[in-house]
This record gives C-alpha cells, structure tokens and sequence, in this order.
C-alpha cells in the first residue's frame, strides 16, 4: 500500500486495517482511500478471516477528507473517460466532480459489500469524509473521550454515502446533518448510532474480544445474515439517496458561499477559517475548555 498509509494484519482470526497518517491526523485521500478498500477485498478472500477492524493510528481515527490548501491538484477536475480540455476559471463539471467522489463513495462502500462483519473502532474524532467511511460499517465501537459530526453540514459538503438516515432515522438525521453539531459517545450510544462505548486504555482489547467471537460461526452464515439485512436498506432506496448525495456534495462545494470559504484558506488560513465555521457553536475545536 503507497508509502504505509494503510496497514493491514490478520491474526487470530482478524484482520486489523489500520489508517496510518497520524501526522495528518489520518485524512482521507486518494492512496488512503484505496488503501483501505484493497485491504478490504484482502480481508474478504481470506479464509483464516472471520471479521475485520478498522483503527486509526495515533490520536484521532479521521478528521475526514484531507483538504490541505497547499495542494494544489484539484482531482475533481481530472480526465474520466472524457477529452480534457481548458476550462475557464470558475467552471464546474458536475459530471468529472460525481465520477471522482463516485469512486470513492464506491470505494467506502466495501465495508457494506464484504461478506464478513466489519467494526470501525473510534477514538478522538471521526469528522466529515470520515463519517460516509465508517458508517458503512457493520457495527461501530468508540472510544468514551470521542466526539463523531459532519461539520461540512455548515459549508461545503453532504454525506455521499449518506448512512445517517439509514442508521438513525429522521429526527435524528436532520438533527445532526441540518446542524453539523458534534455527537459525543454517551450521545452516539443514546441515539443507536454506536453500539458500544469503551475507555479509550481498553477500547482495542474489547474490539478484539468482541470481534473474534465470530469465528465460532460459519462464514456463509455470517454472509448470509450480513447480505439480508443490508438488502433491507438497499431495498428503502439506499443507492439511490448515494446518488443524489453524491451529486449533491459537488454542488455544495461551488456555490458561492463555499468558494468563498475555500479562497479563506489562503487569505486567512486553514486553521482560523475551520474556528470561525465552529465557533458559533462551539465544537469540536472551539469546545469550551
């Protein structure tokens, strides 16, 4: 995997994919992104696997898509299958932008695709882009100091994956997405979003313990069992809402108001731009203290 920014173990009947920027507090891009969905297809076509982890090394999971302002390339705006040709500035392909978040979307989606259980274990943040990765998920296990939100909610994005209505229903979808407020674990527990709440010293050794209890049950069980429940949602029009999610989100980020907010970066920098979005609700990096 390029340059180590995903690991990937099996042992005991596991397999531990770890996200390992942990100087960049673990953001997603492209090598991390597909990182993980190789790890995935790894851990689904071995058979000493009976369930998989993903972790985050260091001291926070993900603080979502990695949007670092001294990058300049701009992957939206890449060739897919199309001639390139030079475009104005300001202009917007909705189609270049869906084929780029599309692929990652799907590339998220494998968590959901892989015929043996899969728990996300949370600790510090799980921000943003992060969000549309874990809640494909199987389960969700978190850390008690650990703090889940979708702070694009309040400038440029929408979940692409779009599991919150699916895994919280209504009052609590609009609650958090129309907000972008942060969820803490006793909250994540509260409202179904988590399925349990660990310190943070034993949060790994009680993933573990809980994950290798299905090596007692057969794979095709485990399969089976996965494939109808998930087939449930995908009947309500899952696929669907990813679709307009996923357009979506390319239209969140070329408004106005969001190019505004990313021309920021460079006026007053990423930090102070991120405070000021958060500031009047204060959270995540502007909680009282």
């Amino acid at each position: 995997m390029p340059e180590d920014v995903v690991l990937y173990e099996e042992r005991d009947s596991l397999a531990i994919i770890t996200l390992n920027r942990p100087e960049k507090m673990n953001t997603l891009n492209d090598a991390v992104i597909q990182g993980i969905a190789d790890a995935i297809d790894a851990a689904s076509a071995s058979p000493d696997v009976s369930a998989v982890i993903l972790r985050g090394a260091g001291r926070t999971f993900t603080a979502g898509y990695d949007l670092n302002p001294g990058d300049s390339r701009q992957p939206w705006k890449q060739t897919y299958g199309a001639k390139e040709i030079d475009h104005r500035p300001g202009a917007w392909d909705p189609v270049r932008d869906h084929a780029f978040m599309g692929a990652n979307m799907r590339r998220f989606m494998k968590l959901w695709e892989c015929p043996k259980p899969v728990i996300a274990q949370l600790h510090g943040y799980v921000l943003g882009g992060g969000t549309d990765l874990i809640l494909c998920a199987d389960l969700i296990f978190m850390a008690e100091d650990a703090i889940i939100g979708y702070p694009p909610s309040r400038v440029y994005g929408t979940p692409t994956t779009m599991m919150w209505v699916y895994r919280l229903g209504l009052e609590h979808a609009k609650q958090f997405l129309l907000s972008g407020d942060q969820i803490d674990a006793s909250t994540a527990l509260r409202i179904g979003l988590v399925s349990k709440v660990f310190p943070l010293e034993t949060l790994a050794e009680e993933t573990e313990r809980y994950a290798r209890r299905f090596q007692h049950i057969p794979a095709n069980q485990l399969a089976l069992n996965k494939m109808l429940i998930n087939q449930a949602y995908e009947n309500m029009g899952l696929r669907t809402t990813q679709l307009l999610g996923t357009l979506f989100d390319g239209i969140t980020r070329h408004t106005e108001e969001a190019l505004r907010w990313q021309e920021s970066f460079g006026e007053i920098g990423f930090r102070e731009t991120i405070r000021r979005r958060d500031a009047p609700f204060q959270d995540y990096g502007e909680r009282p203290r």
